[in-house]
């Protein structure tokens, strides 16, 4: 008998839970550890930031959905991999052994990297956990009762550029809802070289499409940008020309500011020795295994991808849902064959699909693969991505309750934004 440990039960960990418990023998354990005892639907957090949502909503407790597929659950932080003992240590002090684990835990957000930000001791808001977009939604109805500037964006080293522009477009039609908006300047600020590059280059006809959206919005942007310092009420900015020479330096008056951070590899990840690159995140081979650790697996956010192309301020490679779920079932085709004394040969396809919603419209795109030359390159706008959306959070929630093992972009995401022939 084998004990698999998933270290992270977010969009990753999860389905990875159910899809082994489904894949592998009885007489082979599961467990799942996260330092949270809730699910959150991490791509509902910008209507959260504005009251859309609420965390009944997009939250829900892990323990008993994957106690009734007889998966183990640990409510617990992991603060050491001993990968030459295949062992963790847990914050309270217990060990847990495994013969074989999975590293899906996401980010580390890295705050401290800019001074004066974040929604912890800092002065600018974020979107990328439940509580913090709880806490930018308080930050939000301040800003409704005392309107003033705002900034919104993404900060050099950032890895994730839709929820920035999701907030952006969101936080526009509320504004607009409560009579405010014209009250209320927004300025865009991004490490992106264009806007609409998302990390990936550009898709389809991202750059223009935006900056439509962004002008008709009056929404002013800053590109090439890398945020200096925060201070109460304002934002310190460098802008870059293409030769990495800075151009100009901004100051920006805000009263709200939602700015996603640098993204690093979580402290224990990181600490393992020859295990990731100097960011923190997990490097891994064809089959989604370390080179170095046989029986560790990695997927998501957590692991190394290296960018599309280099920038004159730091821009990391997004990992969408599309991605994440499948590179979860190539690790569980991929344990699956090694217990049974074969070779892995399962591998993910990297590709990039995302459904992204603009208030009352939404933008969707298709990159196959991810990195260009592509042989898919689509990006199209319109009420239908938003309708999609609210059905996408919906199912996927759902999903996640009921143990359903089947990836879900893989087989209806395409054909849900109509687009199935591109396949």
């Amino acid at each position: 008998m084998a004990h698999v440990v998933i270290l992270g039960a977010g969009t990753g960990g999860m389905a990875a839970a159910y899809e082994l418990r489904h894949k592998l023998d009885k007489t082979h354990e599961v467990t799942v550890i996260n330092e949270r005892d809730h699910f959150q639907f991490v791509p509902s957090n910008p209507w959260v930031g504005v009251g859309w949502r609420d965390s009944k909503d997009i939250s829900f407790p892990i323990e008993p959905h994957l106690k009734k597929h007889k998966i183990n659950f640990i409510a617990q932080r992991v603060d050491k991999i001993d990968a030459q003992g295949n062992s963790l240590t847990l914050a309270n002090g217990e060990s847990v052994g495994y013969d074989h684990l999975m590293i899906m835990t996401g980010p580390k957000l890295s705050f401290e990297e800019v001074p004066g930000s974040g929604p912890h001791g800092g002065h600018t808001q974020s979107v990328c956990t439940l509580d913090h977009a709880q806490a930018s939604y308080k930050n939000f109805e301040e800003l409704c009762e005392d309107p003033g500037p705002v900034v919104v964006g993404a900060m050099a080293g950032a890895s994730c550029y839709g929820p920035a522009y999701e907030y952006a477009f969101i936080l526009n039609k509320e504004l607009q809802n409560r009579k405010v908006r014209d009250k209320v300047p927004m300025t865009y600020v991004t490490s992106e070289p264009y806007i609409g590059h998302l990390g990936l280059g550009g898709v389809g006809d991202s750059k223009t499409l935006l900056e439509s959206d962004l002008r008709n919005h009056h929404i002013k942007w800053i590109c090439n940008a890398k945020v200096t310092q925060v201070e109460e009420g304002m934002m310190f900015v460098d802008e870059y020309n293409e030769a990495g020479e800075v151009i100009k330096q901004h100051e920006l008056p805000f009263k709200h500011s939602m700015m996603l951070p640098a993204f690093k590899g979580v402290d224990c990840v990181a600490e393992v020795p020859d295990l990731c690159n100097p960011r923190g995140f997990v490097k891994v081979d064809d089959h989604q295994r370390s080179p170095v650790y046989d029986n560790i697996w990695a997927a998501g956010v957590c692991i190394a991808i290296p960018p599309v192309e280099k920038t004159p301020v730091p821009v990391g490679v997004p990992k969408t849902g599309y991605m994440i779920e499948s590179m979860v079932t190539a690790i569980v085709e991929n344990v699956h064959a090694v217990l049974n004394e074969e070779e892995p040969t399962s591998q993910a396809t990297w590709n990039a699909i995302c459904l992204a919603d603009m208030g009352d419209t939404g933008a969707a795109f298709v990159a196959l693969p991810q990195i260009p030359p592509r042989n898919v390159n689509w990006f199209k706008k319109g009420k239908w991505v938003h309708v999609a959306k609210v059905a996408f959070e919906k199912y996927f929630i759902r999903k996640m309750k009921t143990g359903n093992h089947e990836p879900f972009y893989e087989k209806q995401i395409l054909k849900m934004i109509g687009v199935e022939r591109l396949k």
